[in-house]
């Protein structure tokens, strides 16, 4: 028996990928969908007229999943064309039908069709999960929403924020890949019956030329497969623009759990928040201190795999002659799921992540103190032209105590004694008293509290809730 261990195996179904997604383009799947299309197609073409047996519709419904795989293996080696062999094969199964698989067709009706199919549903599921990750989300951002912490501009200590709305910065894209996945998968159309060339010209032929039957063939073959709308102009293939059109919103997925990890990992660093880490986890096999954050990381590197593959399906829009011409299949064996496939383990992840990020409130209140002072020295100014002091006096004052505080900390690597020095200050005593206030937290973070509510309430839950009962009841276990 050949080992599986002695062949290159994807990581991403192997490794990675939820159960759910593997299957969705997995072989079995694709090919039993093929079978659904073939027997939908023949239970239309019986409808309207042709010479179908119900004997042969219910020979091709009881074996839509019994494939054999190594029969259909062998039929593709010799003939060199993988939906004749799947037609071969299926015939083998159901004898009676075979007279009947496939009448009228052309490849990429099961092929396209299928492919449609599939991405539909890998779109639908990649929206219950982005659903989901904004659900949790928005819950640490209420959770967090008047925590103060250091905003950062060009990884410069800036004006405070609060956890709360740093994590609303994350929750905003997804919550636009989420209605870019809707939108596009609603505006989703099915290829339909349309031959060889995308005139029809076979199913005229079947139907003695009665323009009328076709155009009712083609409506129940896509009304039979779920969908509400078709392609009224295709070639043999529907244009591989909507395949762009698909990927790019998918990788949108990317860009945002990258962008989300990143700061993730960087608030790490400064021991501010970071992922979840398991009791037995080790962060490096030679310093057992370390903490690694080893679950952004994947999704750092996963998301610009799926970032890199948009331009792959322009390239093929693009390089399609004419009607058509094969060098779409390979390429799009691979993009196609592959995209699906790594979207989905990034918001598996993703999920897993925010289910568990901790948050270090005396280390955020730490650095807090270590940049408010100067961050504090106009509301300082203004307490002291409140209390009858010189505007440009003050000023002066307080540039020669900053630069004093500030060499304390870049030079000597001491805390920041700002506040020590104006207490110290007799010019400063209209405002000892007032100091603590002036230079508390919760007075530099602005409409974050706010702003967190009505992004929530207004934005967030409304666009989440049509998923809730969908949601999974524990957070995504991770494989590794």
């Amino acid at each position: 028996m050949e080992n599986p261990q002695s062949k290159y195996r994807s990581p991403l179904t192997d490794r990675y990928a939820s159960d759910e997604m593997s299957f969705v383009f997995s072989d079995q799947n694709k090919f039993q969908t093929w079978r659904k299309l073939w027997t939908i197609l023949a239970e239309a073409e019986q409808e309207l007229g042709l010479q179908i047996t119900d004997e042969q519709i219910l020979e091709m419904r009881n074996n839509l999943t019994n494939i054999d795989f190594k029969r259909a293996a062998e039929e593709e080696k010799a003939r060199r064309h993988d939906v004749m062999a799947h037609v071969h094969t299926f015939g083998a199964a159901a004898p009676k039908a075979a007279p009947i698989i496939h009448l009228g067709a052309t490849s990429c009706f099961v092929g396209d069709n299928t492919d449609l199919l599939v991405m539909r549903e890998g779109l639908k599921i990649l929206s219950r999960k982005l659903a989901q990750c904004c659900d949790s989300l928005a819950q640490f951002a209420h959770q967090y929403k008047s925590t103060p912490q250091l905003g950062y501009t060009h990884f410069q200590p800036a004006q405070l924020t609060t956890v709360g709305k740093r994590a609303c910065l994350w929750l905003q894209d997804m919550l636009i890949d989420l209605k870019q996945l809707q939108l596009t998968e609603q505006g989703m159309r099915f290829r339909g019956v349309k031959g060889t060339t995308g005139t029809q010209a076979s199913f005229l032929e079947l139907f003695s030329g009665d323009h009328d039957k076709v155009e009712e063939l083609d409506r129940l073959v896509t009304e039979k497969s779920g969908f509400t709308s078709k392609f009224t102009i295709t070639g043999q293939t529907y244009t591989r623009k909507i395949d762009s059109i698909i990927i790019n919103a998918v990788a949108g997925i990317g860009s945002t759990v990258n962008k989300f990890c990143t700061d993730l990992r960087l608030l790490a660093s400064l021991k501010e928040l970071e992922e979840p880490f398991g009791a037995k986890q080790i962060g490096s096999s030679a310093m057992p201190y370390k903490r690694n954050p080893m679950r952004s990381e994947r999704c750092c590197s996963l998301a610009r795999h799926l970032v890199s593959l948009v331009a792959s399906p322009l390239h093929t829009h693009a390089n399609q002659w004419f009607e058509r011409t094969l060098d779409d299949s390979a390429n799009r064996r691979i993009v196609l799921a592959e995209a699906f496939l790594t979207a989905d383990i990034l918001l598996n992840t993703a999920q897993n992540i925010m289910e568990g990020i901790v948050v270090y409130p005396k280390v955020i209140e730490k650095h807090i103190l270590e940049e408010l002072p100067f961050m504090a020295t106009e509301n300082l100014l203004m307490g002291m032209v409140k209390a009858g002091a010189d505007r440009q006096e003050c000023h002066e004052k307080l540039r020669i105590l900053s630069i004093e505080a500030g060499k304390q900390v870049k030079e000597l690597g001491n805390n920041n004694d700002m506040l020590d020095r104006i207490r110290d200050d007799v010019y400063f005593a209209p405002i000892h008293e007032l100091l603590l206030d002036i230079v508390k937290p919760s007075n530099f973070i602005g409409r974050a509290p706010q702003q967190v509510e009505k992004f929530i309430k207004e934005e967030v839950l409304p666009e989440i809730e049509s998923y809730r009962l969908s949601f999974n009841k524990e957070a995504p276990k991770l494989n590794v």
